[in-house]
């Protein structure tokens, strides 16, 4: 959640009579009017509105794990005509992408991924309430390895249940957009849970390790954002097979002629191709090329000029930039500088 938003939120707790306290550190909101709150918030479902009611700390958390998201959006997709820029703070959620393309794809993953990752991770701080370090493994034994488990597991079961009774509690048409958000948000957890890593702490004397406990760590979100690049990379194009009495989608397949084949669970699908984002489009979350820097000697590249201003050419900048450089010191006691200059060319799209 960005800081505008955030404090959008703050003032409107305040607003409306409900404190907003730092307790140990610890961000707590007690709701005097959380249901009067939670009803001003825009693009939230009702099942979205109860948990926001019910459960104001962890919708802080839910928010931040959002805009961890977004911010991962942006900069995998920074060289790109489509760089995530148009996902403001339309709702919650941000800017919804109305058509269902492969960017749209990564986007439903990539935050599904990042509500789990904030909730994972503030239950193991001990920063959200009714849930804490993963408790299950504590004190068994791997007989194989030689090390049992201990330490603050992450509680990643606990995060991925909670994104899920969050995030999908959107999509509530019964359409074939529904059936690709909810496949792509599952793909995103999944790529998640896959990447849990093991830590392990040695103990015994003089740095032997004749005992070593072992627990469960988050990945960095910045290892999820890469993988899920790769699966946006290899993203499967889909189409709805309709129920034959109500044709209402029941579930996807691979579109191929005479393919019945459903989309595996690691995935990424989607329904419609990408436009070229050459032009400001809000419906396809195109913010345009028209002023974006680009690279001109970078042939074939996504950032080259020639593809990132879709034909229309670039200006260029010139600026000189002045430094202080070759610096000494001389005893005692000074330095002395060169003053160094460049002249550095800049290319925008027109």
């Amino acid at each position: 959640m960005s800081r505008k938003t955030r404090r959008w939120i703050f003032h409107l707790f305040l607003s409306l009579g409900v404190l907003y306290v730092k307790i140990g550190g610890l961000s707590s909101v007690v709701a005097l009017g959380a249901s009067i709150i939670c009803n001003k918030i825009p693009g939230l479902a009702p099942r979205q509105r109860t948990i926001c009611q019910s459960r104001p700390d962890a919708f802080i958390v839910i928010g931040e794990g959002v805009q961890m998201g977004i911010n991962e959006c942006q900069f995998q997709f920074r060289h790109g005509r489509w760089n995530c820029s148009a996902l403001g703070e339309r709702t919650v959620f941000g800017r919804e992408l109305r058509v269902g393309s492969k960017e749209a794809a990564f986007t439903y993953a990539i935050i599904a991924a990042g509500v789990a990752h904030a909730v994972t991770a503030a239950c193991t701080q001990g920063s959200l309430s009714g849930c804490g370090c993963d408790k299950d493994k504590q004190g068994f034994y791997n007989q194989d390895e030689g090390w049992k488990w201990g330490g603050c597991s992450a509680d990643v079961h606990h995060g991925l249940v909670f994104s899920k009774e969050f995030v999908d509690e959107r999509e509530i048409k019964l359409n074939a957009r529904r059936l690709m958000n909810l496949h792509n948000n599952e793909v995103g957890r999944k790529v998640l849970e896959k990447g849990m890593r093991l830590e392990c702490k040695c103990h015994g004397v003089s740095g032997s390790c004749t005992t070593k406990t072992c627990w469960t760590t988050l990945p960095k979100f910045r290892q999820l954002g890469f993988v899920l690049k790769d699966r946006y990379n290899q993203a499967v194009h889909v189409e709805p097979v309709r129920a034959s009495r109500t044709k209402r989608p029941t579930f996807l397949k691979i579109k191929k002629p005479h393919s019945y084949r459903k989309p595996l669970d690691t995935e990424l699908v989607y329904i419609e191709r990408s436009p070229n984002y050459c032009e400001a489009d809000p419906l396809t979350g195109s913010a345009g090329t028209h002023g974006r820097l680009c690279n001109k000697t970078a042939a074939l590249q996504p950032n080259s000029c020639d593809l990132m201003c879709c034909g229309r050419g670039y200006n260029t900048h010139q600026y000189s930039r002045v430094w202080q450089c070759n610096c000494k010191f001389f005893w005692c006691c000074y330095v002395k500088c060169n003053t160094c200059s460049e002249r550095t060319e800049v290319y925008t799209c027109k």
